[in-house]
């Protein structure tokens, strides 16, 4: 339902195979120009992600013109109304990643994790044989985490395989080589860094469980 507000922002990202995403920048950066609408989108082989802002309608016009891309029809944003447009631009760019976790051959929809519902997640954390991982950066860590949560310190998302590969390490050698294969339950802010880790991890050959839609949707 639609507040007093009158500007609606809407945070959306897909990871889908768009190998002709450079020829689909200029007509996504017009749709966005001509409603009106502001907010960055980032573009890549691997997907769409970013958050655009404008009013009801043109978002909506802008969203079915991502909806018609390859693979694109079930895209799901997250929405929140303001007062005042929170952006000033609208920017439309190419990227190698539509976040940068630093693994160029890594295919995000190739082997996922076991998505977990908001309403298990407790049940699932609670558990001492496995591993909660917070893939948030250090400044978003500051504002709040999940008890049991390990916390990697990380600036960038970037940086998360290395400080990943030093923790299993460590990690390992404390548990022995007669332990069970490592269990890890991970979150961030809106499911994307954990869609982009999750295959990672997997190919390591870990047992991966990731929060359905992150925190915002935890909240909700």
């Amino acid at each position: 339902m639609q507040s007093a507000a009158q500007y609606l922002t809407a945070a959306l990202y897909k990871f889908v195979d768009l190998p002709d995403f450079v020829d689909l920048q200029a007509p996504l950066q017009a749709c966005c120009e001509a409603n009106d609408v502001k907010g960055t989108l980032l573009l890549a082989h691997e997907g769409i992600n970013g958050t655009i802002a404008g009013t009801d309608a043109a978002i909506e016009t802008v969203l079915a013109h991502i909806r018609s891309l390859p693979g694109c029809a079930d895209l799901a944003p997250k929405t929140a109304w303001a007062d005042t447009l929170p952006f000033h631009r609208m920017k439309v760019r190419l990227k190698k990643e539509i976040v940068t976790l630093g693994l160029p051959d890594l295919d995000p929809v190739a082997d996922v994790g076991t998505y977990v519902a908001p309403t298990d997640w407790n049940a699932l954390i609670a558990d001492p044989d496995v591993v909660v991982i917070d893939t948030r950066n250090d400044y978003e860590v500051a504002i709040g985490a999940f008890e049991r949560a390990v916390d990697p310190k990380t600036e960038s998302f970037s940086a998360f395989p290395d400080w990943f590969r030093s923790y299993r390490a460590d990690l390992e050698q404390q548990r022995g080589p007669d332990a069970p294969p490592l269990k890890v339950a991970m979150y961030c802010t809106g499911g994307i860094r954990c869609d982009k880790t999750a295959p990672w991890l997997r190919s390591l050959g870990l047992q991966v469980w990731q929060l359905d839609g992150g925190i915002l949707n935890y909240f909700a």
